[in-house]
């Protein structure tokens, strides 16, 4: 038995949320609804503004092990925080949540943690201010062969793509966890970061056991319609996973498919979707469920997150899990 069922490798965000109406938006040049990133000063200005703050630990990859730590799973974190009050907040949430955060919180003059000044405005639109700080610096040093080279599963966050150093990182996570018996695989996470990591990533499916990525995410990384780019993908990759928010989830290795329906429901707020759907497939997979089974937990864990606010699950799976018949 391995130390960790799954271990992640991302960026390592704290969400700070807030509410506040158009007129507040308008005076603090925050363009509604959308991501931006922004610089130093810029990110602290905005959360010296912000009035009755929530904080929740949050990245991609961190929100789902938070889904998988809610399926009972043992997980690790690979990220990286500054020794501050919000990197000291994030490291002890994740622990709270059942996820070593493998690495302590950097002392000395770095960069501060990473934030997201997310501001939520009436009709429930999210406006996110996100500045990227010390996570930016990840790097192959913050990789440490007992964590990645211990872990059955390795899940990597495309994003870390951006940054030389992210990487390096990424790599050497991958090949300490596969050159120990493990499975490695990537989430695309969006097709911008799939445009700008083309060879990379086409490259990465061909060597790494699974990939997730949505419908927009697989056009983009081979240039093609959906149809076109997953049979190319099949011929690469592992197993291949495609989401097609609301639509039909297709998953497949080698000749199998399998292609699992989705219940559209109203988001109350979609943040985390994606997220919590890996979270499903990845306990699936870790379990040597059939890919539809696999599938299915997927959908059920997104389809909860986007019934409440907040990126991570406040129902027990399990519990879903058992009654949609997917796990005794």
């Amino acid at each position: 038995m391995k130390k960790y069922q799954i271990v992640g490798i991302g960026n390592a965000i704290v969400d700070v949320l807030s509410q506040s109406d158009d007129s507040f938006l308008d005076l603090m040049g925050i363009q509604k609804g959308i991501m931006q990133l922004v610089e130093r000063d810029r990110g602290e200005m905005l959360y010296g503004a912000m009035t009755n703050r929530t904080q929740a630990p949050g990245g991609s990859v961190a929100n789902t092990l938070a889904g998988l730590g809610n399926l009972g799973l043992t997980t690790g974190f690979i990220g990286r925080v500054h020794d501050d009050a919000l990197g000291r907040f994030y490291a002890e949430e994740m622990a709270k949540d059942g996820t070593d955060f493998v690495n302590p919180p950097v002392a000395g003059g770095e960069l501060p943690t990473s934030r997201s000044m997310i501001f939520v405005s009436p009709d429930g639109e999210r406006s996110m201010n996100t500045y990227l700080g010390i996570s930016s610096e990840l790097g192959p040093d913050d990789v440490a062969d007992d964590v990645a080279g211990d872990a059955e599963i390795l899940f990597l966050e495309g994003y870390l793509y951006d940054k030389p150093k992210g990487k390096d990182a990424f790599e050497r996570a991958a090949k300490l966890c596969r050159s120990a018996g493990g499975k490695a695989g990537i989430a695309l996470s969006d097709p911008f970061c799939v445009d700008r990591h083309r060879d990379d990533f086409r490259r990465l499916v061909k060597e790494l056991d699974y990939v997730i990525g949505n419908q927009h995410e697989w056009e983009s990384l081979y240039q093609t319609d959906l149809s076109s780019a997953l049979e190319q993908a099949a011929a690469d990759a592992g197993i291949v996973v495609c989401t097609r928010s609301g639509h039909d989830v297709v998953l497949v290795r080698g000749e199998e498919e399998a292609v699992v329906p989705v219940t559209e429901i109203t988001p109350v707020d979609a943040t985390g979707a994606g997220d919590q759907f890996a979270a499903g497939f990845l306990y699936g997979y870790a379990a040597g469920a059939p890919l539809e089974t696999a599938g299915r937990m997927g959908c059920v864990a997104a389809a909860e997150v986007i019934s409440h606010f907040g990126a991570r699950p406040e129902a027990d799976l399990k519990y879903l899990f058992r009654q949609q018949g997917l796990i005794a």
